[in-house]
């Protein structure tokens, strides 16, 4: 008799975690609270905070918060994001300027939409392919994320507010909102 051994799937995912759906859209985000995933990359900070004073501006998004993940590389540990779940009502994740901080920062987003927080999450285009196969992996093909013109890593505040200006239409398209503040 032949024994079956069970596979262990190196890509992570799980019974269950090929949910595809996006989680509810805001229309508006008057009011909501931000939350900001920068992932230690470098300009990830300037990146989120002009994309915040865009939606601050413009959107009159409500508080914003601030939370740093330990390392580019990887998802979310399970403690900040259950804590960033309880505490916010959309997250923008960034920024992926490399092969394994593009797939993480995609990652990321994949998690909070599957625990019902709309998610953005913004690599460089330089490394689209990689932030696409992530999502695939995870069993959301169709998760779209924004990417803004690489590099991004080592540019000047001038040009990471030209960064900004980028991610914000495309922000606004993938959580779905449509009014002005």
């Amino acid at each position: 008799m032949t024994n079956l051994e069970a596979l262990l799937d190196p890509t992570g995912v799980t019974a269950g975690e090929n949910d595809g759906t996006l989680s509810p859209r805001p229309v508006t985000l008057k009011g909501l609270t931000v939350g900001l995933l920068d992932n230690t990359k470098p300009n990830s900070t300037l990146l989120l905070d002009e994309i915040a004073a865009d939606l601050r501006r413009d959107y009159g998004i409500g508080e914003v918060k601030h939370y740093v993940k330990d390392y580019f590389g990887t998802p979310i540990k399970d403690e900040l994001f259950q804590q960033i779940v309880s505490e916010v009502d959309i997250v923008i994740t960034a920024v992926g300027d490399c092969g394994s901080c593009s797939a993480a920062t995609v990652a990321d987003g994949i998690l909070f939409e599957r625990a019902g927080i709309p998610a953005v999450s913004i690599t460089s285009d330089s490394f689209a392919m990689s932030g696409q196969a992530m999502a695939d992996v995870q069993g959301f093909p169709g998760f779209q994320f924004v990417m803004v013109e690489h590099p991004v890593a080592s540019l000047d505040v001038e040009h990471i507010r030209g960064r900004a200006d980028q991610a914000v239409p495309e922000a606004l398209r993938i959580l779905g909102v449509t009014e002005v503040a």
